[in-house]
């Protein structure tokens, strides 16, 4: 039997950090830990088409501070902040203590791996062939800028009887280096036939911290 190790959890407190960032003890981490599950659908459901990849959530001793990651800001904010402000009334009431949202864009879509991966549910949904859905994602994310994307699609594709997996891979995605920057999501399409499940992997290069850049660069002088 395989075992798989998420590639953002593999490298948290390393090259990734949390996206929930506080300290609670005992009854108080399990209520805090419902209420951002909480606020994470609040704003997923308020904004469905807004491209929101992630929520980042900080919490202080009387304030509470929002970031969403969203491909498209302006549906978030939406006519002179009217959707923001409607939002941030929510959570407030949600969490019952001051809040404080940040919308924050998201400059190249195609190197997300949650827009892809829903980008690719979506045209399943609209019964696009899953190898011409998957090509595409593969191509635009390659020429966004990525060094290596990985596909998996399962499922009754193309309307099998039986369920199967299929990959498409371009370039090169090292799933144990820790210092790869390395973005995973997965999805899900709903289609006549059930579920298809998307997985996407991308690879946007190495993360260098401060030390090694010293280093390397020390090492270029001396040569």
């Amino acid at each position: 039997m395989g075992r798989k190790v998420h590639p953002i959890g593999f490298r948290l407190g390393i090259s990734k950090t949390w996206s929930s960032r506080w300290f609670a003890d005992g009854d108080q981490y399990a209520e805090r830990l419902h209420e951002d599950r909480a606020i994470r659908d609040l704003v997923m459901e308020t904004a469905p088409r807004a491209g929101i990849s992630f929520v980042e959530i900080e919490r202080f001793p009387n304030s509470v501070h929002i970031t969403v990651h969203t491909a498209k800001p302006g549906i978030v904010i939406g006519r002179k902040g009217a959707n923001v402000k409607e939002l941030r009334r929510e959570l407030q009431e949600l969490t019952g203590t001051a809040v404080k949202l940040d919308i924050q864009e998201i400059e190249e879509p195609d190197l997300d791996a949650r827009l892809v991966a829903e980008n690719i549910a979506n045209q399943l949904s609209r019964r696009i062939s899953h190898r011409r859905a998957m090509q595409r994602a593969v191509q635009q994310t390659m020429r966004a800028g990525a060094e290596g994307i990985k596909v998996m699609a399962s499922g009754r594709l193309a309307g099998t009887e039986m369920a199967r997996r299929e990959w498409m891979r371009e370039g090169r995605v090292p799933a144990q280096t820790l210092r790869a920057d390395i973005d995973f999501a997965r999805a899900e399409a709903l289609t006549t036939y059930g579920r298809i499940g998307v997985k996407v992997w991308i690879y946007r290069g190495d993360v260098i911290s401060e030390e090694e850049e010293q280093a390397e660069s020390m090492d270029v002088y001396v040569s």
